[in-house]
């Protein structure tokens, strides 16, 4: 048996073909009778209940306003960073660490913790407890 000779288990039938006159297959092509359904661009949008209250009516509606423009930052704590033993803390490094999950998105130092020795900092903002605790110990602090 040769590639060309393959030939189709079942002979391939072709697509009824609806709707094309009285002669093919029937006068309403799998429609039905009249109404809204057999007509063209007929049917209704989808929850549609027959004029009764829809469902999705019946369940509370999302309150409140959600700002597509906010920055959301990563939080990490001045305490978190002493517990790293380096001397200059990078988002990069924190990412390796698994402090933070992303290197490139937005960096916020918190005070929370104490600092025992000094270490340089770079993030995209620092509270005012925390750039006063790394300063304080004899670190820097390096927005941006």
């Amino acid at each position: 048996m040769q590639a060309h000779e393959i030939r189709p288990s079942m002979p391939k039938k072709a697509r009824k073909r609806v709707g094309r006159g009285n002669g093919s297959n029937g006068t309403y092509s799998g429609k039905g009778m009249k109404g809204q359904k057999a007509r063209t661009g007929g049917g209704v949008r989808p929850g549609f209940e027959g004029g009764q209250n829809p469902l999705i009516k019946g369940l509370p509606m999302l309150r409140g306003f959600i700002n597509p423009f906010r920055t959301s930052y990563q939080v990490v704590n001045v305490g978190q960073l002493a517990e790293l033993g380096v001397a200059v803390v990078t988002p990069e490094l924190l990412a390796q660490r698994g402090l933070i999950r992303h290197a490139n998105k937005p960096l916020k130092v918190l005070g929370d913790g104490a600092l025992s020795g000094a270490i340089s900092v770079r993030a995209t903002k620092f509270s005012a407890s925390a750039k006063a605790k790394i300063e304080a110990a004899g670190g820097t602090a390096q927005e941006g």
